[in-house]
């Protein structure tokens, strides 16, 4: 009788991966999306065990999903207590040196009150204000983001000089019935409007601009019924910088009218005016949670900077990520990552190592992914409530999202989705993922 107990008990084993299967496996069928443009590898946490894949070594665009893996790495070198400092210094002759950090949360008023305390401090009439932007390179888009996704206000470059969410607000108001909109800035920016914009009965705006004609141009055309704001990416975010720098200055009352020019803030002979410092937890937040791309490529870039101890730049970036890769014992062949947040269709990524990656991402990370109700997980899944923590991410045909799950049984599995299907709508791929996700749920 025990003889057959255990082989009982053995078959139960050899059958229990074959249910889990065949439950996703039905789930994708029924869902009329082509079983070859779904990745899916899941894992147990505890084991590191696969229980089920599909897809799971086919390179595939992980979108946003890819913060994951680059914010863990950058978080790694920069350390739980980095600060973006932006600093004011005055030297013995006099001269000012501002130094930028790359810091994605920096404002106008951050720069009025580091002048204002200038001011304070009687330095009124400065012989030169030079600007330190040696933090980054030049380079402020990532390899393969879309030329023609420039206004898009979620994508907008990144540079030393990142100020105001790098982000341009256009007021755009009725008047009278049938009669043109009032449209302007909200702070100055040399743009000029081609408005074609009427007082009607509802708010209908497209902005467009043609680079290749005058990047300085913005095409307004619509209706409008309420005064509504929109905001566009900056395209010369050293322009918009320096003017944000000049209002600085000139409402401190300090007297200066030179230009600015670049030197790097010696060592000696130098002292700390004023600082404006935003901590990494609130980056954390903001790119696992809200899956911010300006903070998410600002971040990586600043670790590959203090990866070589020299200006950021992605090739830096990319190998302070391979080393930390290494560290982990992650084999990262089968991989291409161009970028810092995943809006690349470039990236390619395989499930099997998004789940690898996922058993071995630092703990007081996990708690920065979005639990439903949260962030980008604010509308989804809130059946689960706390038994998920997941990072997702949408870029045009490809949908995705990794993450953690604890099922009905009390296990938890790390899992990864990618689902790249151009025939398939975009609620249809976001349905898929939710439905595998609750087959995860229910039945492992």
């Amino acid at each position: 009788m025990k003889h057959l107990f255990n082989i009982i008990f053995c078959l139960m084993l050899l059958i229990q991966p074959k249910v889990y299967a065949d439950s996703i496996d039905k789930t994708i069928f029924q869902s009329g999306i082509n079983k070859g443009a779904v990745a899916v590898s899941v894992k147990d946490l505890e084991t590191g065990k696969t229980v089920y894949k599909l897809n799971d070594k086919k390179p595939s665009v992980p979108a946003s999903t890819l913060k994951v893996v680059t914010t863990s790495a950058a978080y790694d070198k920069l350390g739980k207590d980095f600060e973006f400092s932006t600093k004011l210094y005055k030297n013995t002759n006099n001269e000012l040196f501002l130094k930028l950090a790359g810091d994605p949360f920096l404002t106008s008023s951050d720069l009025n009150k580091l002048f204002e305390t200038a001011k304070n401090k009687k330095i009124l009439e400065p012989k030169l204000i030079y600007i330190d932007d040696y933090i980054f390179d030049s380079m402020e888009w990532g390899e393969g983001w879309q030329w023609d996704d420039d206004l898009n206000p979620l994508m907008p470059k990144f540079s030393s000089y990142n100020i105001d969410k790098n982000l341009l607000n256009i007021v755009i108001s009725p008047t009278t019935k049938d009669a043109p909109a009032n449209i302007y800035t909200t702070k100055f920016y040399p743009t000029s409007f081609l408005n074609q914009v009427v007082t009607g009965s509802e708010n209908n705006i497209t902005i467009t601009r043609r680079n290749n004609i005058s990047p300085d141009i913005i095409s307004v055309e619509g209706t409008i019924r309420k005064q509504i704001t929109k905001q566009i990416p900056i395209n010369y975010l050293k322009r918009y910088f320096v003017l944000r720098l000049e209002d600085a200055i000139k409402n401190a009352k300090i007297e200066y009218y030179a230009a600015f020019p670049q030197k790097k803030t010696p060592q000696n002979n130098i002292y700390l005016v004023d600082e404006i410092n935003h901590p990494i937890d609130t980056a954390l937040k903001e790119i696992l949670k809200n899956s911010n791309n300006l903070v998410a490529e600002s971040v990586f870039k600043t670790a590959g900077a203090k990866f070589a101890n020299n200006t950021g730049s992605f090739e830096n970036s990319q190998n302070m990520l391979f080393e930390y890769f290494e560290k982990l014992g992650l084999i990262h062949d089968d991989i291409r990552i161009v970028d810092g947040s995943g809006v690349s269709k470039n990236n390619m990524l395989t499930a099997d190592f998004m789940t690898e990656f996922l058993l071995k991402m630092p703990e007081d990370l996990k708690t920065y992914l979005p639990t439903p109700g949260e962030g980008t997980l604010k509308s989804r899944m809130l059946y689960f409530k706390d038994n998920l923590r997941a990072k997702t991410g949408t870029h045009c045909t490809e949908s995705a999202i990794a993450g953690f799950i604890t099922s009905r049984s009390g296990k938890t599995y790390v899992f990864d989705i990618m689902i790249n299907d151009p025939k398939s709508k975009s609620a249809e791929k976001k349905s898929l993922e939710e439905y595998i996700i609750r087959d995860i749920y229910t039945n492992f």
